[in-house]
């Protein structure tokens, strides 16, 4: 997701507010948003799969292989 693609999601929005927005709009719009919450999601993922719990014993956990041991991933 780019500069340009955030920019333009948010004049579509304001076209959208304005009652002007056309059907290949609309359409682009839905298209744009939907990479910008794919984004995010790969975002958070990404972070989520770095975190570590430590134990009181001092050892730590690896979040992600945790997951996939427990969801059988690899």
């Amino acid at each position: 997701m780019t500069e340009e693609d955030i920019k333009r999601i948010n004049e579509l929005y304001k076209k959208e507010k304005e009652g002007t927005l056309t059907v290949e709009e609309r359409r682009e719009q839905a298209n744009l948003r939907a990479a910008y919450l794919e984004s995010i999601r790969k975002g958070i993922r990404a972070q989520l799969e770095t975190i570590k719990i430590k134990q009181p014993d001092g050892t730590l956990i690896d979040v992600k292989k945790r997951h996939d041991d427990k969801y059988g991933k690899s």
